[in-house]
């Protein structure tokens, strides 16, 4: 079904870069592979966490359809007309998938290859989606397409963990990330420093997103020793809870904090955030370093690091206005 088309044409299908992303689960093989092989198991994950499937039909063979329709919470239905290409059990899947709009009008192709491994948390999912635009218009649905792919997943554990559902068969496991960001603002760092550590200030930027999130608890004391609380509860009801503690703290130079973050009240990771202030022509340098362990199966894949720079942007909107 994919078709091919050069890039930037005035005419054609337009192939675009893959998408590739990875998770251990926490659970057997042969278990994430068959949360793959019904529609009873695929209605339960296959889309992104504010998003249901009303209706399926899958067919775990070669040749076999995979369509889903997927319902946004506007009501809006999407269909995914699919066929299985490649069915090797417990090691390898691969779906040729069309997706249309709520008219039924194809806005892309999405070549969907699915490898299965075992590791040492469990079992490792390889995903690489190649993506044909038939509508140019729409690309901005595909580049949003790595933020869906991760809340299915997460969708997909809780599925996976739910079809094993055997006391003490969890699979313990830590995946280790690092990552640095550098972002300057044009303001002193006596007010980066405010909106890093003044609790009304830093309530400003450092919150979910209006309208999709609901703020449940908040405290701040920004001191060595002092602690800091975030939790809040998503649209699809899934709480977050970000709790840290701060190590060193030098006024309008240096944070150093630990945090643990919950979804709900599972605990995905733990982390060493480092915070740098440099001032230089009445700007300033924020340098961010983290260290992070992820925890049981959550490899987050870098949305920790994306959702960190959203978070800076975010902070410059507050003190640079």
């Amino acid at each position: 079904m994919a078709q091919t088309g050069e890039p930037g044409g005035d005419a054609g299908p337009q192939r675009l870069e893959p998408l590739r992303l990875s998770r251990v689960f926490p659970a057997r093989r042969e278990t994430v592979f068959a949360a793959w092989s019904s529609a009873d198991h695929v209605k339960r994950w296959f889309c992104p966490e504010t998003f249901s499937i009303p209706h399926a039909t899958v067919e775990m063979r070669a040749g076999g359809a995979f369509d889903i329709c997927m319902r946004s919470p506007a009501g809006e239905e999407h269909w995914i007309r699919g066929r299985f290409t490649e069915v090797s059990p417990q090691r390898r899947l691969a779906i040729d998938m069309r997706i249309s709009d709520s008219a039924g009008t194809p806005l892309f192709d999405a070549l969907t290859e699915v490898e299965f491994a075992e590791a040492d948390g469990g079992t490792r999912m390889d995903v690489v989606q190649t993506y044909t635009l038939i509508d140019p218009s729409k690309a901005w649905m595909v580049t949003g397409a790595l933020e869906g792919w991760r809340s299915t997943l997460d969708k997909l554990e809780r599925e996976v963990a739910r079809m094993e559902s055997t006391p003490g068969a969890a699979v313990r496991s830590v995946v280790h990330a690092t990552f640095h960001l550098e972002r300057r603002y044009d303001a002193p760092v006596a007010r980066v420093w405010r909106a890093l550590t003044d609790p009304a200030a830093k309530a400003k930027w450092f919150a979910g997103p209006p309208g999709k999130w609901t703020l449940l608890e908040r405290h701040m004391d920004v001191r060595a020793g002092g602690s800091e609380r975030l939790k809040g509860r998503w649209d699809s009801g899934m709480v977050t809870t970000f709790d840290a503690v701060y190590h060193d703290v030098v006024p309008d130079e240096r944070l150093v904090y630990s945090y643990a973050m919950h979804l709900d009240d599972r605990k995905i990771s733990v982390s060493l955030a480092t915070l740098e202030l440099k001032p230089g022509d009445g700007a300033t340098t924020l340098s961010v370093t983290e260290q992070g362990a992820f925890l049981d199966g959550y490899d987050d894949a870098g949305a920790r690091e994306q959702g960190t720079r959203q978070l800076l942007e975010a902070l410059a909107a507050t003190i640079e206005a």
